[in-house]
């Protein structure tokens, strides 16, 4: 078989652009989570009375960022037995299998399926959140984004804040609704370092 110039010219050129989609394929940043940096929390209201506020201290997981084309990933553990309310009999309740049953489940996770910029500005991520075994389509909105090159590490890094409000029951975490709040509010802080 032969090829002419012009053929053998086309199969460079294909070639060549092959090349350049595989490179943007893969030009995504890994960020790893900070967990010096990084929590979750969650606020709900008790008995009408006034609203609490919890966290979870254990954190980890990677964001992958390609900012130039306003893509990324998000995928974030959270170790549910590390809840913290500032009261150790409360933080065993619910641990205990009443709520998070964090011997059968231990983790709390959120997995990203799409990254929603303004601009520069990440503004919603869009996945799936998992709770006591229960997957459900979650919405964060972002309420700030940054990053930039941090001197303490000799890195690029990037943070956020963001929320997202869940029904509880929806999760199988539903118990003393509705004298206890189903609607519940869950917030993070997250820093992440590039690799």
């Amino acid at each position: 078989m032969s090829f002419s110039s012009s053929s053998l010219i086309v199969l460079a050129v294909s070639a060549s652009f092959s090349a350049a989609l595989a490179g943007n394929a893969c030009a995504a940043d890994r960020y790893i989570i900070d967990p010096e940096h990084t929590y979750s929390s969650f606020e709900y209201r008790h008995w009408g009375l006034s609203d609490q506020r919890g966290r979870f201290d254990n954190n980890s997981g990677s964001i992958d960022l390609d900012l130039a084309a306003k893509t990324g990933a998000i995928d974030i553990v959270i170790e549910a037995g590390s809840v913290s309310t500032g009261s150790e009999t409360f933080n065993k309740i619910l641990r205990s299998d009443n709520f998070f049953d964090i011997a059968k489940y231990p983790q709390i996770s959120f997995k990203s399926s799409t990254m929603r910029f303004d601009g520069d500005k990440l503004v919603q991520v869009d996945g799936d959140l998992t709770i006591r075994g229960v997957t459900k389509p979650a919405t964060f909105e972002i309420t700030h984004f940054n990053c930039r090159f941090m001197f303490v590490y000799f890195k690029q890094a990037c943070g956020a804040n963001g929320y997202t409000k869940i029904l509880r029951s929806d999760f199988g975490v539903g118990r003393y609704v509705p004298f206890v709040s189903d609607e519940v509010t869950l917030s993070f802080s997250v820093e992440g370092i590039k690799e």
